[in-house]
């Protein structure tokens, strides 16, 4: 017989909880067996199983000998873990006195200890003893230590609820969003977050108040299914155990330490494994910062020093970055300058203009089937081959071989481009790229094909001032992938670039870097790109760096991180969806086009059936990925707020439902991502959902 599943245990105690929050005041206890270590039936921990509740935490601690460690010890296994211990309890005896020594040390930590005398001995007479136990409960429960405990208790609880109720009020007066207009931001729109576990925030707002104060929905939190990976970071899943105890003990051993001309274990560790499982021959030196767009900025450096080394280009002449249209590589002022500024709809006044950009085919299912469609002003393309050319399945459109006519088409076009470029006189320093996936653009799905050739094409473009130079240095124009949000399994697989069978100068990693727990980024480069800046003279070094460069915290974190999604892609943990898509990419393909193994953890029919919804465009899943664009008669673009309808109805959800779905728009599109360690059971009743919010 199989042990019964956390999963289980969590959705009795919350049913048992859930049929005591009536209107009236009550409390109830769930206490719990052994250790907060101890084995729940699954063989977690309990601290662990209870943890989505949060529930408030009485500490039973230990009197006897050595119970000083074990007590401090079950505290800190729960603090670590997000409980809120509001107090202790533990038996007075005189010999050991841990009573004593326990209330000091937790009211150090503003946590309210108390001691109570232990019972009394057991009586041979069975109704003598249990008279006995009843003068004591009676007594004990009068004593000015017990009331005190359980007025502190049900104050903090309130006070608890009160503070939770007041963050929405107190933001709107204190906080200055990123990314929003906050003309349309208000207390009654702010979330406020409890906590969040797993897949899961526990969420509350002033509206859902209201509507369960007008109800008999008597809860004041709500889960929240993370629809956005909280900005895409998130991987392993809130509040992970595993991340906080390693977060934990690297902080512990090392604090932060500065970075300049030192090294520490795991910064080495992290390095050596960057180099070794992105599969890319040319990379070898790793440059830590701060976030993606840091690292980004770093790439960018990297590459016009590497493109004015080789070519004797001078500080005075400038020099472009080739670029896709609706590109974004973050925020720093380096970076922002290689955007394309339609990102907006509108322009920027600090745009420098410093990029060239591509307009590129896109992959998408429309009505059932998967498409590549070409540019509009690709006229002799769209002629020659045929606009929104239909491929058989996902796979086919990552076959390569069997793509010869697209293949040529492109490289003529790439070939053209940089033609164009040269014959104008412009000096192109680097090509950046988000491979497979532009994520703030709008959700772009760009042909890998297209990128592929893109790539290929400038590694064979040299100008005359290569020609005297090694093969490696000569090799065209530094490649810049950024990976931030597409690498590290984000579409399925370590490297994002291994979609397009090509080897990048430079890899930019971020976001799920840490599991999404703690900012940190890493830029990956080649040799050749680490020589251009070897000099005598110290202007000549790459002078980029940070305070917390490379900090102990983030990169212990990252290594387990790194090691428990390898794990999981060797284990099989993602054999379901990849089952389920390799059925549907094979269903109609002949042997040839099978095997290039592109799966999402969205199910394939699901993705089918909403691509046939009347008010969607089209839709794709790649990864963890989902993005749906729905049709807007005033055009598609970032300024377009077709999406914010369903967004609204997912969080809004169906009176009486026990969670919801909190999730981010970009323009006309919905988009929605599962962590690594999502379930396929949650995802089947999220695609309910979102089936239904789409009528």
């Amino acid at each position: 017989m199989s042990p019964v599943s956390d999963a289980k245990v969590l959705a009795a105690v919350h049913d048992e909880l859930k049929s005591y929050a009536t209107g009236e005041n009550g409390v109830a206890v769930i206490e719990t067996a052994g250790g907060v270590l101890s084995p729940s039936p699954s063989g977690s921990s309990q601290a662990d199983l209870y943890r989505p509740l949060r529930l408030p935490v009485l500490l039973v601690g230990d009197h006897q000998l050595g119970g000083i460690g074990t007590t401090i010890s079950a505290w800190e296994s729960l603090h670590i873990r997000g409980y809120d211990v509001q107090s202790v309890a533990l038996f007075a005896e005189g010999r050991y006195d841990n009573h004593s020594y326990l209330r000091d040390y937790f009211a150090e930590r503003d946590i309210h200890a108390f001691s109570i005398p232990p019972p009394p001995g057991r009586a041979s007479d069975v109704r003598e003893d249990a008279e006995a136990v009843q003068r004591y409960y009676e007594h004990t429960s009068s004593t000015e230590d017990v009331t005190r405990f359980t007025h502190r208790f049900l104050e903090a609880h309130e006070q608890r609820i009160s503070n939770l109720k007041a963050m929405p009020a107190e933001a709107d007066k204190a906080i200055w969003h990123p990314f929003m207009q906050h003309r349309e931001r208000s207390k009654d729109t702010i979330v406020a977050m409890d906590s969040a576990y797993g897949d899961y925030f526990q969420t509350y707002t002033t509206k859902q108040d209201a509507q369960n104060s007008s109800s008999a929905e008597n809860t004041l939190l709500k889960p929240a299914f993370d629809g956005s990976a909280s900005w895409w970071t998130q991987g392993l899943g809130h509040g992970n155990p595993q991340l906080a105890l390693t977060a934990a003990h690297a902080a512990g051993r090392y604090g932060h330490v500065m970075f300049a001309g030192a090294v520490h274990e795991p910064a080495l560790t992290l390095a050596q494994t960057m180099i070794e499982k992105m599969g890319n021959p040319r990379l070898s030196k790793v440059f830590y910062s701060d976030n993606g767009s840091t690292g980004m900025e770093v790439a960018v450096k990297m590459a016009l020093r590497a493109a004015t080394v080789r070519n004797g280009w001078n500080a005075d002449d400038e020099v472009l970055i080739l670029g896709l249209k609706n590109s974004y590589h973050g925020d720093t002022i380096g970076t922002m300058d290689l955007s394309e500024p339609s990102i907006y709809n509108k322009k920027v006044e600090w745009y420098s203009g410093r990029g060239h950009w591509l307009d590129f085919p896109q992959v998408k299912m429309r009505k059932g089937q998967w498409v590549v469609e070409r540019p509009e002003d690709w006229e002799d393309a769209q002629k020659s081959s045929g606009q929104g050319r239909a491929f058989t399945s996902l796979d086919a459109v990552f076959d390569f071989q069997n793509r010869s006519e697209d293949h040529a088409y492109y490289m003529q076009y790439c070939k053209g481009v940089l033609a164009t470029l040269e014959k104008e006189g412009k000096k192109i320093g680097a090509l950046i790229l988000e491979p497979i996936l532009l994520g703030a653009g709008g959700m772009m799905f760009a042909d890998p094909l297209f990128q592929r050739c893109l790539v290929e094409s400038v590694r064979t473009y040299s100008s005359k001032a290569q020609s005297n130079q090694n093969e490696d240095t000569r090799a065209g124009m530094p490649v810049i992938f950024d990976e931030v949000f597409t690498g590290l399994y984000r579409l399925g697989r370590f490297s994002a670039a291994s979609f397009l069978g090509v080897h990048p100068d430079i890899v930019v990693n971020a976001k799920l870097l840490t599991g999404g727990l703690l900012p940190l980024c890493t830029t990956t480069a080649s040799q050749s790109i680490f020589e251009a800046f070897l000099s005598d003279d110290k202007s000549d070094a790459l002078l980029h760096g940070h305070s917390y460069t490379a900090h102990a915290v983030g990169c212990a974190v990252a290594n387990k991180s790194l090691d428990i999604m390898m794990k999981m892609d060797r284990d099989g943990t993602w054999k379901s969806f990849k089952n389920d898509w390799m059925q549907a990419n094979n269903e109609s393909t002949t042997p040839a086009e099978r095997g290039a193994g592109a799966w999402s953890m969205w199910s394939s029919t699901f993705v089918k059936a909403i691509s046939h919804r009347s008010n969607v465009d089209y839709v794709f899943a790649l990864g963890s990925v989902l993005a749906i664009s729905l049709k807007d008669p005033a055009g598609a673009s970032y300024a377009s707020t077709a999406a914010t309808g369903v967004r609204d109805k997912l969080f809004a959800g169906s009176p009486g439902e026990d969670w919801v779905i909190h999730s981010r728009v970009l323009g006309n599109v919905l988009y929605l991502m599962a962590a690594t360690t999502t379930k396929k059971e949650t995802l089947e009743v999220i695609e309910d959902k979102v089936f239904t919010a789409l009528e």
